[in-house]
């Protein structure tokens, strides 16, 4: 029997989206026939060999509205001569070439949204772009019949303005029993990883470490106010405390990881995408057994609380993110509880789990 051919669109370079990889290969692993479709920057990494099919376009523009629009015109054209069977459209910037080219073919269209896309701080202050997608938004998804996304709290919400059902999927990695011996390190370190993006809070978390004793700040990533991050560190002279990685791709990120002492997701509370926000790399410290400090945003606040795996600031200033490391690093003891904590947690929070769900949606189309 011929396989089915499930084509998988993102705007991003295929290095960093750990989500989109592990659909990918749980899609593979039902039997699907998977081509992931990205695009490509002349200086990226090239990908490791996957067990299903990548395609990265590479653009003329790469920021910006021009971007978004050659991305979808070319998608557009892909998708229509491409032999698919289901589509799967992950968040609003691939959906309108993904939603025409089904409509088009009469093709099934799942739809995955990573964010609450209309309420990122990038589109904060630009009232003219955020009516543009929020147009785009309000065209296609009362439409959609198959849908998923990241937390209860973004399911919710296109709940009441569309009045359509999101499943919810967590961004959680796959559950691997450790059987290598834990290495304690010599040095502190406190991590932040994912993209280097305003409203991320990496302005107040490099200043707090002015204050932070006996450890070093890593940041892995790249992003929009990467430049502006690093002239911040020279201009606080803190050349000897804050460390930028880079890029890593997902397969040596967990090196990283599980190096690290604390790690940190400080989003701030501007726009929703934001307040409701359940980042990946959450899961990626819980499953390297790091305590964690986080903002006091509902999601985050939860998961941190329900499993007592770290602090949850009152405050999102620097000296307050000053203060909560100095106590997380000289509380040992509350340490390797959280660290212990955090590792029985991993067993419940994992990609065997949420995948089920992605299955069930899939079953009709196989």
């Amino acid at each position: 029997m011929k396989k089915k051919h499930v084509v998988v669109s993102v705007t991003n370079h295929l290095v960093a989206d750990q989500r989109v990889h592990r659909t990918c290969t749980t899609l593979h692993s039902m039997g699907f026939k998977v081509t992931l479709v990205g695009r490509k920057w002349p200086s990226d990494f090239l990908l490791q060999p996957r067990s299903y099919t990548t395609k990265r376009f590479l653009l003329p523009i790469n920021k910006g509205f021009l971007f978004y629009a050659f991305y979808n015109i070319r998608l557009f054209f892909y998708l229509l001569f491409t032999n698919a069977d289901v589509l799967l459209s992950n968040d609003l910037d691939t959906l309108p070439a993904n939603f025409l080219v089904s409509r088009i073919k009469r093709i099934p269209l799942v739809y995955d949204s990573h964010e609450y896309f209309t309420e990122v701080p990038e589109l904060m202050n630009r009232p003219g772009v955020k009516r543009c997608w929020e147009k785009i938004e309000s065209l296609i998804l009362p439409r959609i019949i198959n849908a998923f996304t990241v937390s209860d709290s973004i399911a919710e919400a296109y709940k009441r303005k569309y009045n359509i059902a999101f499943e919810v999927i967590r961004n959680v990695p796959e559950y691997v029993q450790n059987i290598i011996p834990e290495v304690i390190y010599d040095e502190n370190i406190i991590l932040y990883q994912g993209a280097l993006n305003v409203g991320r809070g990496l302005e107040k978390l490099i200043e707090a470490m002015y204050f932070v004793e006996n450890a070093t700040l890593q940041i892995i990533g790249d992003g929009d106010i990467t430049n502006e991050l690093k002239e911040l560190v020279v201009k606080k002279k803190l050349n000897h405390k804050v460390v930028f990685i880079g890029k890593v791709s997902f397969e040596n990120l967990r090196d990283y990881t599980r190096k690290a002492t604390i790690g940190v997701s400080l989003e701030e509370d501007m726009g929703l995408n934001y307040r409701f926000a359940l980042p990946n790399k959450l899961f990626d410290y819980i499953h390297a057994g790091l305590p964690v400090l986080v903002s006091p945003l509902p999601e985050m606040k939860k998961m941190v609380e329900q499993y007592n795996i770290g602090i949850v600031l009152s405050k999102h200033t620097e000296t307050e993110i000053a203060s909560a490391l100095n106590q997380m690093l000289s509380h040992k003891k509350e340490l390797n509880q959280w660290k212990a904590n955090a590792k029985a947690a991993a067993q419940n929070l994992c990609w065997q789990k949420e995948e089920i769900k992605l299955k069930t949606i899939f079953a009709t189309f196989v």
